[in-house]
């Protein structure tokens, strides 16, 4: 295992820009991505999330380089029950919240926005739990992502009045006891790593 981030450069604004500290956690997620059993631990506890808040509908990403592959779980987790459904983000413009469309292993997919993967089904769906890639975490359930505030654009214009359940994949080497925080930036409620899942603490 890769030796973890140095708390004291990680949220030192002085010592690293978020621009530095975002480069260095691509870096470090790159490595645990490549490592085989974190990926398989990974997956075990991102099927744990699913079975503890039970929710039907799944909207999940198309993974990057260094992003953790949730396909293969959530195919597992799709073929347990007909009444399941997964999803997967769509960008219509740049800079306007996701859409999310229905997916399934045997979806045809194409390339959208971003040069990223997206289903070709047309068909929308508001799933009632969402994954989200994190680049990197810290204690209090914020996320750094990649600069684009897709997510928090998503969140902020959910439709109806119920707020899907977000949860984080990322890996231990990504985390750090506190990120900078702008008024924009929404805590996830739980965060799934190949080590845990650390849920929100109580404000």
């Amino acid at each position: 295992m890769e030796r973890e981030l140095d708390p004291s450069i990680a949220c030192n604004p002085a010592a690293e820009s978020k621009k530095a500290l975002r480069k260095m956690l691509l870096e470090a997620r790159l490595k645990a991505a490549s490592e085989p059993a974190r990926n398989a631990a990974l997956a075990r506890h991102l099927l744990d999330a699913l079975k503890q808040y039970g929710a039907n509908s799944v909207g999940f990403y198309w993974p990057l380089a260094g992003e953790f592959d949730a396909r293969a779980a959530v195919s597992v987790w799709l073929a347990a029950s007909p009444q399941r459904e997964a999803s997967l983000p769509v960008i219509r413009e740049r800079g306007v919240p996701l859409e999310f469309h229905a997916w399934t292993p045997d979806t045809p997919m194409k390339i959208g926005h971003h040069k990223i993967a997206e289903p070709t089904s047309g068909r929308i769906v508001t799933p009632e739990l969402l994954f989200v890639p994190c680049v990197g975490f810290d204690a209090h359930g914020y996320r750094l992502g990649y600069g684009g505030g897709y997510y928090d654009r998503t969140l902020a214009a959910w439709p109806g009045a119920k707020k899907p359940i977000t949860v984080g994949i990322a890996y231990e080497a990504c985390r750090t006891p506190s990120l900078h925080r702008e008024g924009h930036d929404i805590p996830l409620d739980l965060i799934v790593t190949e080590a845990a899942l650390y849920p929100r603490p109580a404000d």
